[in-house]
C-alpha cells in the first residue's frame, strides 16, 4: 500500500507538493491544541490564548486551500465554516484590545 502511494506521488510532482502542503497545514492546525494546552498549564486553568486563533486561521486556511484543490465539498464546507469562526474570534479580540486602549 505504501509503495503504491509513493509510486503515485513520484509520477506527479505537483501532487507531491500538494500532499506536503496538506501535511504542513494539518500540523499547523494541530499545533493550536499544543499552544492551548501549554497556556492552560501555565495559567493553572483552562484558557484559550490568542495564538490558538492565529494557528486556527493559518492551519484552517491552508486546509481550506487543500480541500479546494482536492475538490472535496464536505472538506471545503467544514474548513470554510471553521475559518470564518476563527477569523471572527480574532476580529473580536482585536476590537476588544482596540477599545480598551482608547483613553477615556
Amino acid at each position: 500500500m505504501m509503495s503504491e502511494i509513493i509510486r503515485k506521488l513520484s509520477e506527479n510532482p505537483s501532487e507531491t507538493i500538494w500532499v506536503a502542503f496538506g501535511f504542513f497545514a494539518q500540523a499547523a492546525f494541530a499545533a493550536r491544541f499544543i499552544v492551548q494546552w501549554l497556556a492552560s498549564e501555565k495559567a493553572g486553568r483552562s484558557t484559550v490564548p490568542v495564538g490558538f486563533w492565529y494557528l486556527s486561521v493559518l492551519g484552517g486556511g491552508m486546509l481550506l486551500a487543500y480541500a479546494i484543490h482536492k475538490k472535496d465539498p464536505v472538506f471545503i464546507l467544514g474548513q470554510a465554516t471553521g475559518f470564518l469562526i476563527y477569523a471572527r474570534n480574532l476580529y473580536l479580540i482585536w476590537r476588544e484590545k482596540k477599545s480598551s486602549a482608547k483613553p477615556e
